[in-house]
C-alpha cells in the first residue's frame, strides 16, 4: 500500500524528544514550548506565537479573541474544512460563504464584497491545498470595511505572496502541524499575530482563563488548548528542515505534474499564479465531466491497486449539521459543489519516493485510460 501521507522524521526528533524524556519536562511547562513559538513566529514573520493543541482550536481561540460574538458575520470560502465554520458557529456568529475559484480552488475574492452586511466583522481567508489567496483585494476590503482579517495558514508551511510569508497577512493568522502538515507535530496548532494584547488573550484563552495573580480565581471561562513540550520538540526539530521539506513538495508536484501532462480527463491545481508558486501540501486531481464516475469511485478503484487517497473538502454551504441550524438555505456555489464530487488527492507524504509517485501516476493513467 502507498499511503496517502507519511511523515518524515529522521532529523532531530529523537534527539529532543530524549531530551524531554531525560529531563522529565513532558507537559506543557517545557522549555521547547517557548523556543518553538518564538522561532515559528519569526519564521512567519509575526511578533508572537502561541502554540496550541491543534489547528482548529486555534481558530476558536482566535475568533474569541478577537470579540466575535451572538450575531456577528464572518465571510469565508464554502470550500475548506468544517474547523472554520464551526468555530464561528460556537462563537454564536454566522458564517457567510463564498464560492471557489475554478484555477486555484481558493475563495474567489471577487465575490466578498457583495456578502458585506453592516453585522459583517471579519473575512475568514484559507490558503488551500497549495497555493496563497490573493490577498491584496482582501486586504483592500478589509482595510475599507474596517473588518478584521482571520488567515487561515494551516496548510501553507513555507508558503508565500508575493514574497511575504503566508500567515503574515491576518489579524491574527493559524497553523496547523497535523502529520499531513509541512511541519508535524502529531497533533497541534500556531497561533501568529503582531497585536501584543491579542497574543495576551489568546494565551489566557488556551490555559483556562487563569488569573495571573491568582490562579484558580476565574473571570471568564477559556479552554485547556495546550501543547506540549513532547509535541514542541517535534515541531521544533521538523522547522529546522522548512526549507528542505518546501523543496521535496516542489519536486513531488513538478514530477507529478509531468506524468500527468497530456490527460485531457483531469484538471489540476496551477502550478504557479502572478503572486505565488504551487507549495503541493497535497496533489489534487478533478476528473473532467467526460470521466463516467466520480471521486469516490475514483478512490475506490484506486484503494483496490493499493493506493491511498483522500476526498476534497465537502462544502460548508452542503453539510447537513448546519442545514439543520437553518444556515445556507437553498444557496448554491457550482465550482466547490463540482471540485468536491470529483476531486480527490492522491499520496503526497513528505516521505514519498519518486518509484511511489511514478507508481501512483501510472495506476491512475490505468485507472482513466
Amino acid at each position: 500500500m502507498i499511503p496517502v501521507n507519511e511523515p518524515l522524521l529522521n532529523g532531530n526528533e529523537k534527539k529532543y524528544l530524549n531530551e524531554c524524556i531525560d529531563t522529565g519536562w513532558i507537559s506543557s511547562e517545557g522549555p521547547f514550548i517557548k523556543q518553538f513559538e518564538e522561532r515559528f513566529a519569526a519564521r512567519v514573520g509575526r511578533k508572537y506565537g502561541i502554540a496550541v493543541c491543534n489547528g482548529s482550536v486555534a481558530i476558536d481561540a482566535s475568533i474569541v479573541a478577537l470579540g466575535i460574538g451572538k450575531g456577528d458575520e464572518v465571510i469565508m470560502p464554502t470550500f475548506t474544512i468544517i474547523s472554520c465554520a464551526a468555530a464561528i458557529v460556537r462563537a454564536g456568529a454566522v458564517p457567510v460563504v463564498v464560492d471557489a475559484d475554478p484555477q486555484t480552488w481558493n475563495m474567489d475574492v471577487s465575490q466578498i464584497e457583495a456578502k458585506i452586511t453592516p453585522r459583517t466583522k471579519a473575512i475568514m481567508v484559507v490558503h488551500i491545498y497549495g497555493l496563497p489567496v490573493d490577498m491584496d483585494p482582501v486586504l483592500a476590503i478589509a482595510q475599507k470595511h474596517g473588518l478584521k482579517v482571520i488567515e487561515d495558514a494551516a496548510e501553507m508551511h513555507g508558503q508565500n505572496y508575493k514574497g511575504k510569508p503566508c500567515g503574515s497577512f491576518g489579524t491574527i493568522s493559524t497553523f496547523s502541524f497535523y502529520p499531513n502538515k509541512h511541519i508535524t507535530t502529531g497533533e497541534g496548532g500556531m497561533i501568529v499575530t503582531d497585536d501584543e494584547q491579542l497574543a495576551e488573550r489568546c494565551r489566557s484563552l488556551r490555559n483556562l482563563c487563569f488569573l495571573p495573580y491568582k490562579r484558580f480565581v476565574h473571570e471568564e471561562i477559556g479552554w485547556n488548548f495546550r501543547m506540549t513540550n513532547i509535541q514542541a520538540a517535534l515541531g521544533l526539530a521538523q522547522l529546522e528542515r522548512l526549507d528542505e521539506f518546501v523543496g521535496r513538495k516542489r519536486a513531488m508536484g513538478a514530477l507529478y505534474t509531468e506524468l500527468f501532462s497530456g490527460m485531457t480527463s483531469i484538471e489540476l491545481q496551477q502550478t504557479r499564479t502572478s503572486y505565488a508558486e504551487n507549495i503541493y501540501w497535497v496533489f489534487g486531481l478533478v476528473l473532467k465531466e467526460s470521466v463516467g464516475f466520480d471521486a469516490e469511485e475514483a478512490m475506490k478503484r484506486l484503494a483496490a491497486k493499493k493506493i491511498g487517497s483522500r476526498p476534497f473538502f465537502f462544502p460548508m454551504h452542503e453539510q447537513p449539521v448546519f442545514h439543520k441550524m437553518g444556515l445556507f438555505s437553498g444557496e448554491r456555489y457550482p465550482v466547490a459543489e463540482r471540485i468536491a464530487r470529483r476531486g480527490f488527492y492522491v499520496p503526497s507524504g513528505m516521505a514519498l519516493t519518486q518509484e511511489q509517485i511514478r507508481t501512483v501516476a501510472s495506476t491512475v493513467h490505468e485507472l482513466l485510460s
